[in-house]
């Protein structure tokens, strides 16, 4: 065996360059600056921009509490979507995912309410947005693994189809009585609410799942038989295959993962935030937690802080119509910026040719072995 080179680094450890940390820092420098070359074009000062957003995300208790309530949510559909971005599927479905979720606990409740104890229908309201997530996923799965469908196409095209019926059902089947709206279903009865925090819209219990439920994922795929056949078909599922990993099988499972977690995020919003079912309950949370795993490059340590600065700016995005008499949607500018120019950094474009490329070791031993 030979020994441990100095300053005790493993062998074959890379250690952080400047090059790598100007490469991941970079894109957040240079999307600062164009954005706030874009408020020096319309006329407001980048400092005011950012003051603004910070008073309109943590200006008042309530304001914090928001960008909290929708965290939780957001870390849930991000944690689904590092076990599809492990297994090297770029899956754009998790947004119907959570709508389906949503209409699967309205259901739920619809059927059970008052017949069960309001402790009882509120559980069985998560699960069965779970299990509706896991169906839908498993479907996107299926058109991918079995049909040859490109991941992107199929997850697109159950979104539209979810977001569909939620549709048909607010306006047809479950309307309110006497009146459709945009407004959504009838409310929810009060004791099937989950509690928040001191009268604000964070639910503690939403946002204790949601972190549970990252940790949780960090540790399976960084420490279990499951995270690294996932990794393994991420890096080369011919590879996988001859070592004895089924890749249609763990692509399917982590479809099916990131469903369930999608799923209980979509019950959440039904249960803790909108208490009905509204055509825009997924709030387009699912495409911004696509945003954050990118930006964190699929690293869950990286998950948690990214998506409270998401969510920071789109809460604190709803103060600039009023104070500067800027469109909330310049925060949506930012977001889509620094995501496009973390893309193309030198760093993510290597790594993302190292997915794809990097052959399986000589001599390495399946999976199950390890």
């Amino acid at each position: 065996m030979s020994p441990a080179p100095a300053g005790g680094a493993a062998p074959g450890a890379r250690r952080a360059w400047p090059g790598e940390v100007a490469a991941r820092l970079g894109p957040l420098a240079l999307s600062l600056a164009l954005v706030a070359g874009l408020c020096a074009l319309l006329g407001a000062s980048p400092a005011a921009v950012a003051a603004s957003l910070w008073e309109g995300a943590f200006g008042s208790a309530d304001q914090a509490a928001r960008v909290l309530a929708t965290l939780a949510p957001l870390l849930l559909c991000a944690s689904g979507l590092l076990f599809t971005f492990r297994a090297g599927l770029y899956h754009l479905g998790v947004e119907g995912q959570l709508v389906v979720g949503a209409l699967c606990a309205t259901g739920a409740a619809r059927a059970l309410w008052p017949g069960l104890p309001a402790g009882a229908v509120v559980a069985l309201c998560v699960a069965a947005g779970a299990v509706g997530g896991v169906l839908w996923g498993a479907v996107t799965g299926a058109l991918h693994t079995r049909g040859r469908v490109s991941e992107i196409f199929a997850g697109l095209g159950m979104n539209f189809v979810a977001q569909g019926a939620v549709l048909y059902l607010v306006f047809g089947p479950w309307k309110r009585p006497g009146v459709a709206s945009m407004a959504g279903t009838e409310p929810l009865d009060g004791a099937l609410w989950l509690s928040t925090l001191g009268g604000t819209e964070l639910s503690p219990a939403a946002l204790l799942l949601a972190a549970l439920a990252l940790v949780g994922t960090a540790v399976v795929l960084g420490r279990t038989h499951l995270g690294l056949r996932l990794r393994a078909v991420g890096l080369s599922r011919e590879a996988a295959e001859v070592l004895g990993v089924p890749a249609a099988r763990q692509m399917l499972l982590a479809f099916a993962i990131s469903g369930a977690l999608a799923g209980v995020a979509g019950a959440l919003q039904v249960l803790g935030t909108f208490h009905r079912l509204i055509p825009n309950v997924s709030s387009n949370l699912g495409f911004l937690a696509l945003l954050v795993v990118m930006l964190a490059g699929r690293r869950a340590a990286l998950v948690a802080p990214i998506a409270l600065f998401f969510s920071a700016l789109n809460v604190g995005s709803l103060k600039l119509p009023m104070t500067l008499g800027l469109e909330s949607s310049l925060s949506g500018v930012l977001q889509g910026v620094l995501v496009l120019l973390a893309l193309l950094s030198p760093w993510n474009v290597r790594n993302a040719r190292g997915t794809r490329d990097t052959p399986p070791p000589r001599g390495a031993r399946r999976p199950e072995e390890a």
